[in-house]
C-alpha cells in the first residue's frame, strides 16, 4: 500500500505538506483521473451522453481535480484551503445540470434563484483556476467581458449596448452550449484528453523513445547527427503529443547533451530542440489541441484540417534540418559515433510494433472513422501490443499514472477553453465580435496584405499572453471573419492565425520552449530564443506563402498543390542558406542577399496559378539569380576541393 502511494505521489506538492495531505491529496487526485479517462472514452465511444451533460460533468471534475492540485502547491494556507474548498464546489455545477436537465429544457434555460448561486460559484471556481494554472492574462479577459457584458448601456456610440444582467449571463455561460460549455469544451472532452491520453500510453510503453532512435538511426552517421536526430526525433515525437515544451523536456534530456559533446554550443544545443519541438504543434496527425477546435469551428472533418497542415509542417521539419546541417557544417562538427543504420535496423526490429497504434490512427481515420473512434481504437490496440515484451509491459498501477498524468497536462488547456468560452459568449451575445472585425478591416482598408500584417500582429500578442488554445478561440472569432470578408477560404484564414497564435513557443518574450531547452542545455535564455527564431524562421514565413498561395494547403487542383509546393521548397531552402551564411564554404554578404532576393522572388505573393507579366517576371528573375548563385558556390567549393587534394 506504502509503495502504491508513493507511485502515486505527485511531485508537484509543495515540500511543507504532510506526508499524509500529500499522500491523501495525491491519491483523490488519481481517482479523479481515473473518473475523468472513464468518462471520455464512454463518451467518445458510445456517444450516449448529451452534449451539455458531458462537457459540465467533464469541467467539473477536471476543474476539482487541478484545484486539488494547486491548492497542494500553493505556500499560502488561506489560498490552499480556498483551493481546497472550490475543488469540492466545482462538482456542483456539473452535477446541477444532470440532475436538472429537463426543468432546463423545459424552462427554455432562464435562469431561477438556485441557478444565479451555482453560476456565481462556477465564476469563482472558473477565476481562481485560470489564475493559478495560466496567470492574470486570461483573468483580465474573463473580468473585462463580464463587465462589459453588464455595464454595456453605460458605454456611448456603436459599442454600447443595453446591459445584461445576472440571470441573462447564467442562462447563456452555463446553462447552454453558448459559453463555458461551449464548442470549445466540447472539443477538450471529445479530442483534446482522448489523444492527450493516447500520447501519454504510447510514451509510457516505450513509442517515444522509437522515434529518437530511428532519427538517430537515419540521421546520426551525416556530419553534426546528433542536430538533425533531435531536430526529426522531436518532430516524431510532436506528432503524439503537440507539445512544444512537453517536446523539449522528454526528447531534449537526452538530445541536448549528445550535441553538446560532438561540439555544438549550449544556445545552438537548445535553440535547435526548442525549434524543433516546436515542429509537433504542426504537424499531423495529432498537431496542437487548436487543430481539433478549428475544425469544429470551421465545420470540417479534422482529417481535411491535418491534410491541409501536411505540407506547410513538411516544410518546416526540411528547412530546420537543412538550417542544423548548414550549422554543422560551419562548426566542423563530429558525427554520432554509436548511431546508423545498424541502430535503425535494430530498433524496427525489436521495437517497431510500438509504431502501430499511430500506423493505425492515419489507418482509422483514412477508413473514415471519427477521430474520437479511432483514439479509442488505438488505445485498445496500444494495450494489447503493450504485453509483447517485458520492457514495455504495464499494469494497472500504470494505466492509472497515465490517466493522472494526462490530467496535469490538459488541466490547463482545460482552464483556457472555459475561459475562452466565457469571453466567447459574453462577444456573441453582444455583438462585440463583429464589429472588432469589421474594425480591423477598416483599419487595413480593405487592402489583404496590410490586413494580414495587422492579424499577424494580433496574433503573435495575443499569443504571447495566452495558451495557444484560448489564443486561437478568441483570434477565430475576432481576427479571421475579417479576413473570410476579403474572400479568403475560411481554412486558410484560420490556418493563418493559427500559426501565427502558437509562434511565441520560440519568440520571445515567452519563448517557453527555448527557456525550457536552455534550462537543460545551460545557455542564455534569450539569445536561446533568438536562435531558435533564426532556425525556424519558416514558421512566421509559411502563413504569408500559403495565404497567398492557398494550394500550400491542399486548396487546388494537383498541378497546383506541386507547383506550390516546389515554389515554396525553393524559397524557402534558399533562405535558410542565405540566413546560415554557409554552404560548402562561408558565404558573402552580397550572396547572402542575392539568395534571399531570389527566394522572395521566387514566392512572389500571389496565386500559384497567376500567368500576369509581373509575376512570372518575379518568379523567372528569382530562378535565374538561384542558378547564378548556385554555379557560384559550386566553382568555389570545386578549387577549394581541388586545392586540398594537390596539398
Amino acid at each position: 500500500m506504502f509503495k502504491l502511494l508513493d507511485r502515486l505521489r505527485l511531485d508537484r506538492s509543495a515540500t511543507t505538506r504532510s506526508g499524509g495531505e500529500i499522500a491523501f491529496i495525491s491519491l483523490l487526485f488519481t481517482l479523479v483521473a481515473v473518473a475523468v479517462t472513464g468518462l471520455v472514452i464512454y463518451g467518445a465511444y458510445f456517444g450516449l451522453i448529451t452534449a451539455l451533460i458531458l462537457r459540465s460533468a467533464f469541467f467539473s471534475l477536471v476543474a476539482s481535480g487541478a484545484l486539488l492540485v494547486l491548492g497542494l502547491a500553493s505556500e499560502r494556507t488561506w489560498l490552499r484551503w480556498l483551493c481546497y474548498g472550490l475543488a469540492v464546489f466545482a462538482l456542483v455545477p456539473g452535477y446541477h445540470l444532470w440532475a436538472s436537465y429537463i426543468d432546463i429544457i423545459m424552462r427554455g434555460a432562464m435562469a431561477t434563484p438556485p441557478d444565479l448561486w451555482i453560476f456565481a460559484g462556477l465564476l469563482a471556481v472558473l477565476f481562481v483556476l485560470v489564475w493559478q494554472a495560466l496567470g492574470w492574462a486570461l483573468v483580465v479577459m474573463m473580468a473585462a467581458a463580464i463587465l462589459y457584458a453588464w455595464f454595456g448601456y453605460l458605454i456611448p456610440g456603436e459599442y454600447g449596448h443595453g446591459g445584461y444582467d445576472l440571470r441573462r449571463l447564467a442562462s447563456t455561460l452555463m446553462l447552454s452550449t453558448e459559453g463555458i460549455y461551449g464548442v470549445p469544451m466540447g472539443v477538450a472532452v471529445e479530442y483534446i484528453f482522448l489523444f492527450a491520453l493516447l500520447g501519454g500510453l504510447l510514451m509510457k510503453i516505450g513509442t517515444g523513445e522509437v522515434f529518437v532512435d530511428l532519427a538517430r538511426g537515419l540521421t546520426g552517421r551525416m556530419r553534426g547527427g546528433p542536430g538533425l536526430s533531435a531536430a526529426l526525433s522531436s518532430a516524431l515525437l510532436g506528432t503524439i503529443n503537440g507539445s512544444a515544451v512537453a517536446n523539449v523536456v522528454t526528447t531534449g534530456t537526452f538530445t541536448i547533451p549528445l550535441m553538446k559533446r560532438v561540439g555544438y554550443t549550449p544556445t545552438l544545443a537548445g535553440a535547435v530542440e526548442a525549434a524543433a519541438s516546436s515542429a509537433g504543434q504542426i504537424l499531423p496527425p495529432v498537431m496542437g489541441a487548436a487543430a481539433f477546435l478549428m475544425a469544429e469551428i470551421i465545420g470540417v472533418p479534422y482529417a481535411q484540417i491535418a491534410l491541409a497542415a501536411l505540407i506547410p509542417g513538411l516544410l518546416y521539419v526540411l528547412t530546420l534540418m537543412v538550417a542544423v546541417w548548414l550549422e554543422a557544417g560551419r562548426l566542423g562538427l563530429e558525427r554520432d559515433a554509436q548511431a546508423g543504420l545498424a541502430l535503425l535496423r535494430d530498433t524496427l526490429l525489436r521495437r517497431g510494433y510500438l509504431l502501430l497504434p499511430l500506423i493505425g490512427l492515419i489507418g482509422f481515420l483514412a477508413a473514415g472513422y471519427t477521430p474520437t473512434r479511432a483514439a479509442v481504437m488505438c488505445l485498445v490496440l496500444g494495450l494489447l501490443i503493450s504485453p509483447w515484451r517485458r520492457e514495455t509491459r504495464i499494469g494497472l498501477v500504470d494505466l492509472a499514472l497515465v490517466c493522472r498524468d494526462t490530467l496535469l497536462a490538459v488541466m490547463p488547456i482545460v482552464a483556457a477553453v472555459a475561459a475562452a468560452g466565457a469571453v466567447i459568449g459574453v462577444l456573441n451575445l453582444t455583438g462585440l465580435g463583429l464589429m472588432l472585425s469589421g474594425l480591423i478591416v477598416d483599419l487595413g482598408n480593405g487592402n489583404l496584405f496590410a490586413i494580414l500584417l495587422l492579424t499577424a500582429l494580433v496574433s503573435f500578442l495575443l499569443g504571447m499572453g495566452l495558451p495557444t488554445s484560448a489564443a486561437y478561440l478568441l483570434l477565430a472569432v475576432l481576427v479571421a471573419p475579417a479576413l473570410t470578408r476579403l474572400g479568403m477560404e475560411p481554412i486558410v484564414a484560420h490556418m493563418f492565425i493559427f500559426y501565427y497564435g502558437l509562434a511565441s513557443a520560440i519568440t520571445p518574450p515567452v519563448a517557453l520552449a527555448a527557456y525550457a531547452a536552455a534550462s537543460i542545455s545551460g545557455g542564455d535564455a534569450n539569445r536561446t530564443a533568438f536562435e531558435a527564431v533564426r532556425l525556424g524562421f519558416v514558421k512566421l514565413l509559411v502563413p504569408f506563402l500559403f495565404a497567398t498561395m492557398p494550394a500550400l494547403l491542399m486548396v487546388g487542383t494537383p498541378v497546383e498543390i506541386a507547383l506550390a509546393t516546389a515554389l515554396a521548397v525553393i524559397g524557402t531552402v534558399g533562405l535558410t542558406v542565405a540566413f546560415a551564411g554557409w554552404c560548402g564554404r562561408p558565404t558573402t554578404w552580397p550572396e547572402r542577399l542575392v539568395l534571399a532576393a531570389a527566394s522572395l522572388l521566387v514566392v512572389w505573393p500571389t496565386p500559384v496559378a497567376s500567368t500576369d507579366v509581373i509575376t512570372l517576371s518575379a518568379r523567372c528573375a528569382g530562378l535565374v539569380l538561384f542558378v547564378m548563385v548556385g554555379l557560384r558556390l559550386a566553382g568555389s567549393i570545386s578549387d577549394t576541393s581541388q586545392v586540398k587534394r594537390k596539398a
